[in-house]
């Protein structure tokens, strides 16, 4: 018998809903000279661990002080407990590859990856356009600020951001589950819906329209929204008499103005690097692990050095573990 086609192979899979292949993935490797093995694993050994002391500070700062329990704080929140689920998807991962030399993954870890990887990227653009909703109504309505800006409200919004979120990434993994898969070799060093995509042996056009259609009305709307409200607390700022409230107010925006933009050009450029062939595979997945490293290492960072109330209420809880220290001795 002579050997049987891609194409057949590919008929067989669709009639059949069965795909003999392997449950084990294997990624590709970071390809790092033996030299440069263990620098890279105590580098991300390190940034991980950074990451997830600089966020949990900055979460349990806002949770254990009452005084921060306000809208603008409330939202922040969502922010580090986000970046928690993305770094926590990648470093075990990461690190375990640089330190076994293991690019073996089982499927379905590779799924629930690809999946945490996917809210946390989305998750970050909802919740930084919801703390800019909120600083535009701070700014632009002060008065009815506490009126709009209510508990239940605030609650709203979150739940929202976060339902979003789940239904818009789950239909994308519902999608992708739906189809055989004939592959195991991913084009990727971690797990993420396009590496995946093409591992199928089935017409993809649904899911690629799909995933366009997704990326383009997400970044739409956050950017339309970013872009009015901005618009509008720079008019209400220049429009000002007091120049400390101008001060603040451009300086609490100029903060979140750049780890948005910083989130963006790099999600942006893992989405381009994806349909450039001529690409290099090193530069695809060094872009794509920038996206994941520095947002999480950087957002804590600057909102917990840039935030007067965050850093006040830090500084008194040092004195107080200084007091605390010199009382026992």
């Amino acid at each position: 018998m002579g050997d049987v086609s891609n194409a057949s192979l590919k008929e067989i899979i669709l009639q059949t809903g069965f795909s003999n292949v392997s449950s084990v993935l294997i990624l590709q490797g970071f390809n790092l000279p033996s030299a440069s093995v263990i620098p890279a694993f105590l580098f991300a050994s390190l940034n991980y661990m950074l990451i997830l002391f600089c966020n949990l500070v900055l979460l349990l700062t806002i949770l254990l002080n009452k005084s921060l329990h306000q809208p603008m704080y409330l939202l922040l929140l969502n922010l580090p407990i986000n970046d928690i689920i993305g770094s926590t998807a990648l470093f075990p991962q990461v690190i375990n590859e640089l330190l076994f030399d293991s690019r073996r993954i089982s499927y379905v870890a590779c799924i629930i990856q690809a999946f945490l990887i996917h809210i946390y990227g989305a998750g970050s653009v909802f919740i930084l356009t919801a703390m800019a909703y909120d600083r535009y109504v701070a700014i632009c309505c002060p008065l009815r600020y506490g009126t709009i800006m209510s508990n239940a409200h605030v609650i709203r919004i979150i739940t929202l951001v976060w339902l979003s979120n789940l239904l818009l990434i789950g239909c994308l993994f519902f999608l992708l589950l739906r189809l055989p898969r004939c592959g195991s070799q991913m084009a990727h060093s971690y797990c993420d819906n396009p590496s995946l995509l093409r591992l199928v042996c089935a017409d993809t056009t649904i899911n690629n329209i799909y995933g366009l259609a997704l990326v383009a009305i997400t970044q739409v709307v956050a950017l339309a929204i970013i872009f009015i409200t901005y618009i509008q607390i720079l008019v209400a700022c220049f429009r000002s008499k007091r120049a400390d409230t101008k001060t603040k107010a451009l300086q609490t925006c100029a903060t979140h103005l750049i780890v948005f933009l910083l989130l963006e050009c790099l999600g942006l450029f893992t989405i381009i690097s994806y349909r450039i062939p001529n690409l290099s595979p090193q530069t695809r997945r060094f872009i794509g692990v920038l996206t994941m490293v520095f947002p999480p290492t950087l957002n804590p960072i600057i909102y917990g050095l840039k935030t007067k109330e965050i850093k006040d209420k830090l500084r008194r809880r040092e004195k107080l573990k200084c007091c605390i220290t010199a009382a026992k001795r």
